[in-house]
Protein backbone atom coordinates (compact mmCIF):
# COMPACT_ATOMS: atom_id res chain seq x y z
CA UNK A 1 0.00 0.00 0.00
CA UNK A 2 1.37 3.38 -1.07
CA UNK A 3 0.55 6.16 1.43
CA UNK A 4 1.67 9.09 -0.72
CA UNK A 5 -1.91 10.33 -1.02
CA UNK A 6 -2.94 9.60 2.56
CA UNK A 7 -3.36 12.29 5.21
CA UNK A 8 -0.16 13.51 6.80
CA UNK A 9 -1.17 12.33 10.28
CA UNK A 10 -1.74 8.81 8.97
CA UNK A 11 1.64 8.78 7.23
CA UNK A 12 3.25 9.93 10.49
CA UNK A 13 1.52 7.18 12.44
CA UNK A 14 2.79 4.58 9.99
CA UNK A 15 6.37 5.83 10.03
CA UNK A 16 7.48 3.45 12.75
CA UNK A 17 6.16 0.29 11.12
CA UNK A 18 6.46 0.53 7.33
CA UNK A 19 9.03 0.95 4.61
CA UNK A 20 9.59 4.51 3.51
CA UNK A 21 10.54 4.97 -0.13
CA UNK A 22 12.38 8.12 -1.17
CA UNK A 23 12.01 8.34 -4.93
CA UNK A 24 11.00 10.19 -8.06
CA UNK A 25 8.82 9.05 -10.95
CA UNK A 26 11.67 7.39 -12.86
CA UNK A 27 12.45 3.82 -13.92
CA UNK A 28 14.68 3.36 -10.88
CA UNK A 29 11.95 4.63 -8.58
CA UNK A 30 9.36 2.41 -10.22
CA UNK A 31 11.50 -0.70 -9.71
CA UNK A 32 11.14 -0.38 -5.96
CA UNK A 33 7.47 0.63 -5.86
CA UNK A 34 6.62 -2.34 -8.10
CA UNK A 35 8.59 -4.68 -5.85
CA UNK A 36 6.88 -3.34 -2.73
CA UNK A 37 3.49 -3.89 -4.34
CA UNK A 38 4.49 -7.39 -5.47
CA UNK A 39 5.51 -8.46 -1.97
CA UNK A 40 2.51 -6.76 -0.38
CA UNK A 41 4.40 -4.54 2.04
CA UNK A 42 2.92 -1.36 3.45
CA UNK A 43 5.01 1.60 2.38
CA UNK A 44 4.88 5.32 2.18
CA UNK A 45 6.47 7.51 -0.48
CA UNK A 46 8.53 10.60 0.13
CA UNK A 47 8.91 12.38 -3.19
CA UNK A 48 12.34 13.74 -4.08
CA UNK A 49 12.04 16.53 -6.65
CA UNK A 50 15.03 16.02 -8.93
CA UNK A 51 14.31 19.18 -10.92
CA UNK A 52 14.67 21.22 -7.73
CA UNK A 53 17.84 19.37 -6.74
CA UNK A 54 16.36 17.92 -3.55
CA UNK A 55 18.63 14.89 -3.91
CA UNK A 56 21.55 17.17 -3.00
CA UNK A 57 20.01 18.40 0.25
CA UNK A 58 22.04 17.56 3.34
CA UNK A 59 19.24 15.49 4.88
CA UNK A 60 18.97 13.30 1.80
CA UNK A 61 22.76 12.93 1.53
CA UNK A 62 22.68 11.40 5.00
CA UNK A 63 20.58 8.62 3.48
CA UNK A 64 22.65 8.30 0.31
CA UNK A 65 25.98 10.12 0.09
CA UNK A 66 25.85 9.71 -3.70
CA UNK A 67 22.69 11.84 -3.92
CA UNK A 68 20.78 9.30 -5.99
CA UNK A 69 17.26 7.95 -5.73
CA UNK A 70 15.80 5.55 -4.72
CA UNK A 71 16.47 4.98 -1.03
CA UNK A 72 14.40 3.02 1.44
CA UNK A 73 14.24 3.06 5.22
CA UNK A 74 13.00 -0.12 6.82
CA UNK A 75 11.62 1.36 10.02
CA UNK A 76 11.05 -2.07 11.57
CA UNK A 77 14.71 -3.02 11.25
CA UNK A 78 16.13 0.51 11.41
CA UNK A 79 17.97 -0.07 8.14
CA UNK A 80 18.63 2.40 5.32
CA UNK A 81 19.42 0.99 1.87
CA UNK A 82 20.38 2.86 -1.28
CA UNK A 83 20.99 1.71 -4.89
CA UNK A 84 17.95 0.17 -6.56
CA UNK A 85 19.56 -3.22 -7.16
CA UNK A 86 20.63 -3.50 -3.53
CA UNK A 87 17.12 -2.51 -2.46
CA UNK A 88 15.55 -5.23 -4.63
CA UNK A 89 17.94 -7.83 -3.20
CA UNK A 90 17.15 -6.69 0.33
CA UNK A 91 13.41 -6.82 -0.23
CA UNK A 92 13.71 -10.19 -1.94
CA UNK A 93 15.67 -11.58 0.98
CA UNK A 94 13.41 -10.32 3.77
CA UNK A 95 10.18 -11.22 1.96
CA UNK A 96 11.34 -14.53 0.53
CA UNK A 97 9.80 -13.57 -2.82
CA UNK A 98 11.12 -13.14 -6.38
CA UNK A 99 14.69 -13.98 -5.32
CA UNK A 100 14.72 -17.77 -5.24
CA UNK A 101 17.82 -19.17 -3.54
CA UNK A 102 18.29 -21.89 -6.17
CA UNK A 103 18.23 -19.39 -9.02
CA UNK A 104 20.27 -16.57 -7.51
CA UNK A 105 23.31 -16.99 -9.76
CA UNK A 106 21.16 -16.38 -12.84
CA UNK A 107 19.07 -13.70 -11.13
CA UNK A 108 22.16 -11.81 -10.01
CA UNK A 109 23.67 -11.88 -13.49
CA UNK A 110 20.58 -10.41 -15.13
CA UNK A 111 20.09 -7.92 -12.32
CA UNK A 112 23.67 -6.71 -12.73
CA UNK A 113 23.15 -6.55 -16.51
CA UNK A 114 20.30 -4.14 -15.89
CA UNK A 115 22.23 -2.10 -13.33
CA UNK A 116 25.48 -1.85 -15.25
CA UNK A 117 24.38 -1.93 -18.90
CA UNK A 118 20.68 -1.80 -19.76
CA UNK A 119 19.71 1.08 -17.47
CA UNK A 120 22.79 3.27 -18.00
CA UNK A 121 22.76 2.88 -21.78
CA UNK A 122 19.03 3.49 -22.16
CA UNK A 123 19.47 6.42 -19.78
CA UNK A 124 22.06 7.95 -22.10
CA UNK A 125 19.70 7.36 -25.02
CA UNK A 126 17.06 9.32 -23.10
CA UNK A 127 19.48 12.19 -22.59
CA UNK A 128 20.59 12.51 -26.21
CA UNK A 129 17.46 11.40 -28.09
CA UNK A 130 14.58 12.50 -25.86
CA UNK A 131 15.75 15.41 -23.73
CA UNK A 132 18.44 16.99 -25.93
CA UNK A 133 17.61 16.00 -29.48
CA UNK A 134 19.69 17.76 -32.11
CA UNK A 135 22.54 18.77 -29.81
CA UNK A 136 24.92 15.89 -30.57
CA UNK A 137 24.60 13.70 -33.63
CA UNK A 138 27.39 11.49 -32.32
CA UNK A 139 25.63 10.96 -28.98
CA UNK A 140 22.24 10.37 -30.58
CA UNK A 141 23.60 7.86 -33.10
CA UNK A 142 25.79 6.06 -30.57
CA UNK A 143 23.14 5.48 -27.94
CA UNK A 144 20.37 4.75 -30.42
CA UNK A 145 22.53 1.97 -31.85
CA UNK A 146 23.36 0.60 -28.39
CA UNK A 147 19.73 0.78 -27.28
CA UNK A 148 18.53 -1.07 -30.35
CA UNK A 149 21.16 -3.71 -29.65
CA UNK A 150 19.81 -4.05 -26.10
CA UNK A 151 16.32 -4.68 -27.48
CA UNK A 152 17.76 -7.35 -29.78
CA UNK A 153 19.74 -8.99 -26.99
CA UNK A 154 16.77 -9.09 -24.64
CA UNK A 155 14.58 -10.46 -27.43
CA UNK A 156 17.08 -13.23 -28.10
CA UNK A 157 17.25 -14.13 -24.42
CA UNK A 158 13.46 -14.18 -24.12
CA UNK A 159 13.19 -16.45 -27.16
CA UNK A 160 14.67 -19.23 -25.03
CA UNK A 161 13.56 -18.19 -21.55
CA UNK A 162 10.14 -17.18 -20.25
CA UNK A 163 11.68 -14.53 -18.02
CA UNK A 164 15.16 -13.06 -17.93
CA UNK A 165 16.68 -15.40 -15.37
CA UNK A 166 14.63 -18.50 -16.20
CA UNK A 167 11.07 -19.75 -15.89
CA UNK A 168 10.17 -17.58 -12.90
CA UNK A 169 9.44 -13.87 -12.60
CA UNK A 170 12.15 -12.34 -10.40
CA UNK A 171 13.75 -9.11 -9.28
CA UNK A 172 15.76 -9.15 -12.54
CA UNK A 173 12.52 -8.68 -14.48
CA UNK A 174 11.25 -6.10 -12.01
CA UNK A 175 14.47 -4.11 -12.42
CA UNK A 176 14.43 -4.21 -16.22
CA UNK A 177 10.74 -3.68 -16.92
CA UNK A 178 10.46 0.07 -16.08
CA UNK A 179 13.27 0.86 -18.51
CA UNK A 180 11.54 -0.93 -21.36
CA UNK A 181 8.33 0.80 -20.30
CA UNK A 182 9.87 4.00 -21.67
CA UNK A 183 9.89 2.44 -25.14
CA UNK A 184 7.95 5.40 -26.56
CA UNK A 185 10.99 7.56 -25.84
CA UNK A 186 13.31 5.11 -27.58
CA UNK A 187 11.73 5.16 -31.06
CA UNK A 188 13.02 1.66 -31.67
CA UNK A 189 9.66 -0.08 -32.00
CA UNK A 190 9.02 -2.53 -29.17
CA UNK A 191 6.41 -4.35 -31.24
CA UNK A 192 9.17 -5.35 -33.70
CA UNK A 193 10.61 -7.65 -31.03
CA UNK A 194 8.05 -10.37 -30.46
CA UNK A 195 9.69 -12.12 -27.50
CA UNK A 196 10.44 -8.89 -25.68
CA UNK A 197 6.88 -7.74 -26.37
CA UNK A 198 5.45 -11.01 -25.00
CA UNK A 199 7.49 -10.53 -21.80
CA UNK A 200 6.54 -6.85 -21.55
CA UNK A 201 2.82 -7.50 -21.99
CA UNK A 202 2.81 -10.30 -19.44
CA UNK A 203 4.47 -8.13 -16.80
CA UNK A 204 2.32 -5.11 -17.69
CA UNK A 205 -0.81 -7.12 -16.92
CA UNK A 206 0.18 -7.88 -13.32
CA UNK A 207 -1.94 -5.99 -10.79
CA UNK A 208 1.04 -5.20 -8.57
CA UNK A 209 2.95 -3.81 -11.53
CA UNK A 210 0.04 -1.52 -12.43
CA UNK A 211 -0.15 -0.26 -8.85
CA UNK A 212 3.59 0.21 -8.50
CA UNK A 213 3.89 1.91 -11.87
CA UNK A 214 1.41 4.58 -10.78
CA UNK A 215 3.02 5.22 -7.38
CA UNK A 216 3.68 8.88 -8.21
CA UNK A 217 1.09 9.60 -10.86
CA UNK A 218 -2.34 8.17 -10.22
CA UNK A 219 -3.72 5.96 -13.01
CA UNK A 220 -0.44 6.01 -14.96
CA UNK A 221 -0.13 2.72 -16.84
CA UNK A 222 2.72 1.14 -18.77
CA UNK A 223 2.38 2.29 -22.39
CA UNK A 224 1.30 -0.39 -24.83
CA UNK A 225 3.81 -1.61 -27.46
Amino acid sequence: MNSLHHPKQLRTAWASKVIELFAANTPNGKKVSIMLEEIGYDYKVTKIDLDKGEQFNSDFKKLNPLSKIPVIIDHKKNETIFESGAILIYLGEISGKFYNTDDRLQINQWLMAQMGYIGPMLGQHHQFHHYNSGKSKFGEDRYFKISKKIYQQLDERLAISKFLSGNSYTIADIATFPWIARHEWHDIGLSNFKNLTRWYNEISSRDAVKKGFSFMKENELPPKP
